[in-house]
């Protein structure tokens, strides 16, 4: 099989560079970017890609890769840093940008390149650089601009290219041509890898390293955790039980309802553990979100673990955790920023009796959903949106209290069954209500009221790494407001978030 290999300089899209890859059917693997040259060429790759990152080729603290990466005997294609990495170290120079680029621009091809082949003359492109290539390394040639920058270059004979801008981003509507063309008429790649065959390699894996030991996965109620048990069942059977806990801030009725799901259409081994008085307890007085978010974690694996006592000699514990929930958590690959912790990443303790199974820790949501279809989970599964994690404790922003709960898990409610009613519940990504820290005058019966806030909040998006706020109808808006208000004590005013992913993150803590 193919296998095209990413080295992490530590831009948050360098899963998404392997999600395109993998969406041309060829396999691709990420890489620290300090991974040594032998190990690299032990993995006998098609090809080499040098991802984006946050810093300056030229800062003392600048990420590089082992020297003798750049005498790759194949193709090297750099994306913004790994572009000016490489002219960088190839002989050229890079400078900081007269003009910074961030966001959209027009791309204009200057020659003829194999990279862009197939292209239009001018295209659009979504650029993030605030340092400029200044002057080429020998056997180089510019074969695109934008008005600011050098926007492609490439020295064909050496097989080496360079894009500044970001083909894996939607915001390049052709990026995936782009990519398509270094991985096929360049890497000359088969294009032999799918979702059938990445769970036939999962299943050898998790077979390989499980072996018939016990293990207890965590499930959530949602797509993510429902595709990892099933996954991890298929390769061990018998021997896993899942466990599905109430830690005190699930929806309205989603541990019941849950329940009876896995149990009557999946026909797992599950065991429903209610322990919402034990993370409510741990939760009283804190507002801060990342406290929030660790306290969840570590009281998440402590009852767990209290579950697996009572099962006996369990080893392992599988959980449903995605790449966007890691890049946003820890750096795992490259030197990526933290953005937020999530519960069953950067929010797990750093003392834990069991060890970790995560089969899906290098896929997106959309990838996931493949993977659930091709397993046979019903669509009904498939096609939920996606719930953090912390549940609700990360959608009422400051302390969570019992009062705020009720309020909340009415208002997610109404928002739901709007959405669902109007027809537009699989048309966006995620839609939910926040809990505000703030109240707010208002009017009912001739009486004043001071009383509380709720957020509405509905993207679209595809991977979730990115995100755009969905533009529902005004007729919707005004049926989940006039609901609210109406029906949710407490409530007075309802607000709607217009805020896209970046500069926003999806939830709000």
């Amino acid at each position: 099989m193919d296998k095209v290999l990413i080295l992490d300089f530590g831009s948050q899209y360098t899963q998404l560079i392997a999600r395109r890859i993998r969406e041309a059917n060829v396999y691709c693997e990420i890489l620290p970017y300090a991974t040594p040259f032998s190990e690299i060429v032990k993995r006998n790759p098609k090809g080499l890609v040098l991802s984006g990152g946050p810093q300056s080729v030229f800062e003392p603290e600048s990420p590089h890769p082992d020297p003798a990466v750049y005498d790759f005997d194949g193709p090297l294609l750099g994306i913004c840093y790994g572009m000016q990495l490489m002219a960088y170290k190839c002989g050229g120079r890079v400078e900081p940008a007269a003009r910074r680029e961030y966001g959209k621009a027009q791309l204009r091809r200057s020659g003829a390149s194999c990279l862009l082949e197939g292209l239009p003359e001018t295209m659009q492109v979504w650029m993030s650089h605030g340092d400029n290539i200044g002057a080429l390394p020998p056997g180089f040639r510019v074969v695109a601009e934008t008005s600011n920058a050098i926007a492609a270059v490439e020295y064909a004979e050496r097989q080496r290219y360079g894009l500044q801008f970001h083909p894996e981003v939607v915001h390049t509507p052709l990026g995936k041509d782009v990519l398509h063309n270094f991985l096929y008429r360049i890497c000359h790649c088969s294009g032999d890898w799918n979702v059938a065959s990445f769970i036939e390699e999962s299943v050898a894996a998790i077979r390989r390293r499980v072996g018939r030991q016990k293990t207890l996965c965590a499930l959530s109620g949602g797509v993510d955790s429902s595709v990892a048990a099933l996954l991890v069942h298929r390769a061990v059977g018998d021997h896993l039980t899942c466990v599905f806990i109430d830690n005190g801030v699930l929806r309205r009725n989603e541990f019941q309802d849950v329940l009876a799901m896995f149990r009557q259409h999946l026909h797992l081994n599950v065991i429903g553990v209610d322990a919402s008085d034990r993370f409510l307890t741990r939760l009283a007085g804190v507002a801060d979100p990342e406290t929030k978010r660790k306290i969840i974690g570590e009281e998440f694996i402590r009852v767990v673990e209290d579950e697996a006592k009572k099962i006996g000699d369990v080893k392992f514990l599988v959980q449903g955790t995605l790449y966007p929930d890691v890049i946003e958590s820890v750096s795992v690959k490259g030197p990526s920023a933290v953005i937020k912790s999530h519960h069953n990443v950067g929010g797990l303790p750093e003392e834990m009796h069991l060890s970790l199974v995560e089969p899906l820790r290098e896929l997106f949501k959309d990838e996931v959903r493949q993977v659930g279809r091709e397993l046979g989970l019903p669509d009904a599964f498939v096609r939920r949106h996606p719930f953090p994690g912390p549940g609700l404790a990360v959608r009422i922003i400051g302390e969570v209290e019992p009062a705020g709960l009720a309020i909340l898990r009415e208002a997610d409610k109404i928002v739901e069954q709007e959405i669902r009613r109007a027809g537009f519940y699989d048309a966006v990504w995620q839609a939910f209500a926040v809990l505000l820290p703030v109240r707010s005058v208002g009017v009912m019966g001739d009486g004043r009221t001071y009383e509380n806030v709720i957020a509405v909040r509905a993207v679209q998006s595809v991977d979730g790494m990115t995100a755009d706020w969905a533009p529902l109808p005004h007729d919707l808006l005004e049926a989940i407001s006039s609901r609210i208000v109406n029906e949710v004590r407490g409530v007075n005013r309802v607000v709607y978030d217009i805020s896209s992913k970046p500069p926003s993150t999806i939830e709000w803590e």
